[in-house]
């Protein structure tokens, strides 16, 4: 009859099982406020209103009643009961409440007001809104059908068994909506490692398979050269040790979630990976710096060139490479085309990263068989504004 908020160890969550006994402690403190309202049938049984088997039978009956009550309290709130078992202890909180009430007097109709209360703290919130109002009915029968003047005690006890009953309605609403969304949140979590794995395993993919293919070529080729051509051997060797420094950076700036190219930079390391083959590259010049494109899609175009020269020089076979950069309309394409063997078979892991992450720039990834034969990639990222071209229809292309 609580509603639910984050465990901790030593409050007895509210809504949530007891774990400890100092929670279970907490727990039946905070119900047994409401046992404020046994006063009365406590005065009857323990005054001299009744002889001695009306008394110990009316204490026994009390007993009873609070037991039950308090089981189907704490049994409902540790597990969801089925509902013939919640019916059934709620028809024994009902009938020891007519036959208390019925056999010792009007000072036993406040555990009607229990039996609502139940009802609304167990019951679904359809069949509470009826079971409630049933059981103040009861209550008001059996008053009415008692000697004497019962009017301003069935009068104290309809508002706490109508309100009382409503409000652990909306109190039980509460908690099945506090659960709900303590679901989802840890749903959402998971989600979100999962991506964060996704992106972990791309930006290494990305970066160890462009620095470990250029760091294998330069071992082959320091290989050719010895024992003939030592220095240059040497400085093949110089060379694969700045690569893999590099990649040590690299990756340290993509496990700490920092790292992101520039196409100035990616540029830097194609001519060099793609010299490093003896693949014949037209790429003159540094990347341009586009005023309308935003850092994320620069990024993006960053890792679409990254992975296209990473694919040329491992498995296309082939003696030349162009990149250009078009600019039409409100995009910015980066097409990267070779003139070796052509598509192969379903795309791999790096074109597979690669269109999830140009996705995430709202971008797009188009591959094919160039004009000419071989392989062509193109990678579109949206630019922050639409770009005007200098006749209607026409684009700007630039040769980097």
């Amino acid at each position: 009859m609580e509603t639910e908020d984050e465990p901790s160890s030593d409050n007895a969550t509210i809504g949530m099982r007891p774990e400890t006994r100092r929670q279970m402690m907490i727990k039946l403190l905070w119900i047994s406020i409401w046992f404020a309202y046994l006063a009365a049938p406590a005065e009857d049984v323990l005054g001299d209103h009744h002889g001695p088997l009306a008394d110990v039978l009316g204490g026994i009956g009390l007993v009873a009643f609070v037991s039950a009550y308090l089981a189907l309290v704490f049994r409902h709130t540790s597990r969801a009961l089925e509902r013939s078992r919640v019916l059934a202890w709620l028809g024994v909180l009902m009938s020891l409440a007519l036959v208390l009430s019925l056999t010792l007097g009007p000072s036993w109709l406040v555990l009607f007001v229990f039996v609502g209360i139940s009802c609304g703290a167990v019951l679904p919130a359809k069949l509470a809104r009826v079971a409630i109002p049933l059981v103040t009915g009861v209550l008001v029968a059996v008053g009415a059908g008692m000697p004497g003047s019962v009017g301003a005690l069935i009068g104290a006890l309809l508002i706490p068994a109508l309100l009382g009953g409503f409000a652990m309605v909306g109190v039980r609403q509460m908690a099945l909506t506090t659960r709900a969304l303590r679901e989802a949140r840890a749903t959402v979590a998971h989600l979100a490692a999962n991506e964060e794995r996704l992106r972990l395993a791309r930006d290494l993919h990305d970066l160890l398979g462009h620095s470990l293919s250029l760091i294998t070529l330069k071992s082959e080729l320091a290989g050719r050269m010895l024992p003939d051509k030592p220095e240059q051997a040497a400085q093949q060797v110089a060379d694969i040790e700045r690569v893999s420094r590099q990649a040590l950076v690299d990756v340290r700036e993509a496990v700490s979630g920092y790292r992101r190219p520039t196409l100035e930079a990616e540029l830097a390391g194609a001519r060099t990976a793609l010299a490093a083959a003896g693949i014949a590259v037209d790429l003159p010049g540094a990347a341009p710096d586009h005023p309308d494109l935003p850092p994320d899609e620069e990024g993006a175009l960053a890792w679409a060139l990254r992975e296209a020269v990473t694919n040329v020089v491992r498995h296309s076979g082939a003696r030349r490479c162009e990149v250009t950069l078009t600019e039409s309309g409100d995009e910015l394409c980066l097409t990267v085309t070779d003139n070796g063997r052509g598509p192969g078979g379903s795309p791999g892991n790096g074109l597979t990263g690669l269109t999830e992450r140009l996705a995430l720039a709202d971008g797009r990834l188009e591959t094919g068989q160039a004009p000419r034969g071989g392989f062509r990639l193109r990678a579109y990222v949206p630019l922050s504004r639409p770009v005007v071209a200098a006749g209607a229809g026409t684009e700007v292309e630039r040769q980097v």
